[in-house]
């Protein structure tokens, strides 16, 4: 195993099959995210599963506050990954944040995806006077303040809210688990680089196939923020709305969410 693929727990399911699939979680969880989908895939794709740095799986010493400031160092970090592992093309699903990162990347390498499967997407949170991301800077700014007070109580409040339905759910255990590994200083620096993050003028950059999946209800990802993905990416998009609840989608409604996104990997967009 070569040293980035060490560095991102970097494993590779199904070696076998031609087609590769790389999973990329988003923030406050790592690979195990995708747990509900995996199974599905292994028998007919090459399955790479890696963590983003700064995820509770990952060694906090490799974490570079200055490198992770912007989406370009985790777009970098996927990019070494795939050359690491000598994948010439993939199909590359991200959730969340990733969905970004894969863009980002997929304009270097464009020649590296095949199509992107974005789920719960968006290239700004803030609202603009043209723009509705769903967050204000004050809400923001109460967000950051409350993560540096307590970060324990923060998670446990954080959690049901993002993944939305029961307290007691297993979707919400299992983020609020994940959330936790956390180093809470890393946790805050990853979540501002998030939502501070604005990737609308890049999107017309992007020329690989996106499959804009998104939950019908999401407190973090508005449903209009699918539509304007849709309307300037660079090259051809579709867009599915789920009948989900949440931002989590994969963990929290596997029976909804999981033949979505197998039918968005196998399927291209037809022209």
């Amino acid at each position: 195993m070569g040293i980035v693929e060490t560095a991102h727990n970097v494993k590779v399911l199904g070696s076998g099959n031609p087609q590769t699939v790389v999973l990329a979680h988003g923030f406050g969880t790592d690979q195990s995210v995708w747990k509900h989908l995996v199974p599905h895939l292994v028998e007919h794709y090459r399955v790479v599963l890696y963590d983003n740095m700064g995820a509770g799986t990952t060694n906090p010493e490799y974490f570079d506050f200055d490198r992770y400031s912007s989406l370009e160092g985790y777009a970098y970090d996927l990019l070494s990954i795939l050359e690491e592992l000598q994948i010439e093309s993939c199909i590359f699903v991200g959730h969340s944040v990733s969905a970004m990162i894969g863009a980002v990347a997929s304009i270097t390498r464009p020649d590296l995806f095949s199509k992107i499967v974005m789920l719960g997407a968006s290239p700004r949170y803030l609202n603009a006077s043209d723009y509705f991301g769903g967050f204000e800077q004050e809400d923001l700014e109460q967000l950051f303040e409350a993560m540096r007070e307590n970060y324990k109580a923060w998670c446990s409040g954080f959690a049901p809210m993002v993944v939305g339905g029961d307290m007691e759910s297993v979707a919400v255990q299992e983020f609020s688990r994940t959330l936790f590994n956390m180093r809470p200083d890393i946790a805050l620096c990853v979540l501002q680089t998030i939502f501070n993050s604005d990737m609308r003028s890049i999107l017309g950059m992007v020329t690989v196939p996106c499959h804009i999946l998104q939950s019908m209800k999401d407190l973090a990802v508005p449903v209009v923020v699918s539509e304007h993905l849709h309307q300037h990416l660079g090259g051809i998009s579709i867009v599915e709305v789920m009948s989900s609840d949440g931002h989590l989608p994969q963990l929290s409604s596997p029976d909804i969410v999981i033949p979505v996104l197998l039918r968005h990997i196998r399927y291209d967009i037809e022209a």
